[in-house]
């Protein structure tokens, strides 16, 4: 089986195919390896899956490519005709794109399009791709459910998730591409990405500077640790979606269509309040926190909470990792990378 991994630099790209290398599949990776956060950070990933294919003695190829350059994905595809596409790339960052917006429309449309259109050339047999929790945007009621309205998004970033989804609904109605959403919940671990909170917060409580909190700790998130998601990854990619032969066109049904679609949460399903967070970052380090509080920042939301039924109905598996857990493994990988 060949399996195609575009943002395999990337926080959760990096883990997918570490984790495909270990089930022996062939991977292909695809990332243009840009500057958001550190390159050296991505670079050591790709560097681990490249020492880590040649000592398992499995097929690991890497192309460091845009996926708005069309020819170059195309050429790709064609190349290596991949069974299986997982598309994790794109820009990442809620704050980001009050600052930088074309790089989303970009790297987040343009360049899901053009996936979209080689899965279509190449009759890839599932496409599952990264959507986020944050297309729930202004909604207020909890858990967040898949069917929920999602039409209210609160920054870029959230508006093109949510337009990943219905333009893969298309390519499913109309060229019959089976196609899996994934509305990721604050995912965290080891190699994670440093424009995240926890990442951040221990870089500085190690430096001995202040750490930030927004809207003064009154946020709550549903952090997901890294390997109850590829875990998900993995029993997804046995569960391709098909056409619901049941689907009721009176009736608001989100996650799941007459064409072969499906859109699934993929969080804890335990949301966490941000100050307990940071006190389990603190008892792992051992060091106490310098904090600032200070207001919310434009496009950010104070809660998510995910609601995993449909998933866990989908693959049997529900993630389940406490933050102390989670925690105290990213420390553990931190300390070990920066030789602390």
């Amino acid at each position: 089986m060949r399996i195609l991994v575009t943002g395999a630099a990337g926080f959760i790209g990096f883990h997918l195919c570490k984790k495909l290398l270990e089930l022996n599949k062939e991977v292909i990776g695809f990332d243009n390896v840009n500057d958001y956060y550190e390159r050296n950070l991505k670079y050591s990933r790709l560097s681990f899956l490249k020492d880590f294919s040649e000592n398992t003695k499995s097929k690991f190829t890497f192309y460091e490519k845009n996926l708005e350059d069309n020819i170059a994905l195309k050429e790709v595809f064609k190349k290596h005709e991949p069974d299986i596409v997982f598309n994790l790339a794109g820009q990442a960052g809620v704050r980001y794109s009050i600052e930088n917006p074309s790089s989303y429309i970009q790297s987040n449309l343009v360049g899901f399009g053009n996936i979209l259109e080689s899965c279509k050339e190449s009759k890839v047999k599932n496409l599952i791709y990264a959507s986020s929790s944050s297309v729930y945007g202004g909604n207020r009621s909890y858990p967040f459910s898949e069917d929920q309205s999602v039409d209210h998004p609160v920054s870029l970033y959230a508006a093109t998730k949510k337009a990943n989804e219905l333009m893969a609904h298309s390519y499913s109605h109309i060229y019959k591409i089976p196609t899996i959403g994934l509305r990721f919940f604050t995912v965290y671990g080891p190699w994670g990405r440093p424009d995240m909170a926890l990442f951040s917060f221990t870089k500085s409580i190690y430096e001995k500077k202040p750490i930030r909190i927004f809207n003064h700790g009154q946020m709550i998130r549903d952090f997901t640790y890294i390997d109850d998601i590829i875990e998900c990854l993995i029993r997804i990619i046995k569960k391709p979606p098909k056409p619901n032969p049941k689907y009721d066109h009176l009736k608001v049904e989100s996650s799941s269509s007459w064409a072969p679609y499906k859109i699934f949460n993929i969080g804890n399903s335990n949301p966490v309040n941000l100050m307990t967070y940071i006190e389990e970052i603190e008892k792992a380090t051992g060091i106490k926190a310098k904090k600032i509080f200070t207001e919310m920042q434009p496009g950010d939301v104070k809660k998510t909470f995910a609601c995993t039924d449909k998933l866990d109905s989908w693959i049997g598996f529900t993630p389940k990792t406490k933050i102390k857990e989670g925690i105290y493994e990213f420390v553990k990988w931190y300390k070990e990378f920066y030789s602390l």
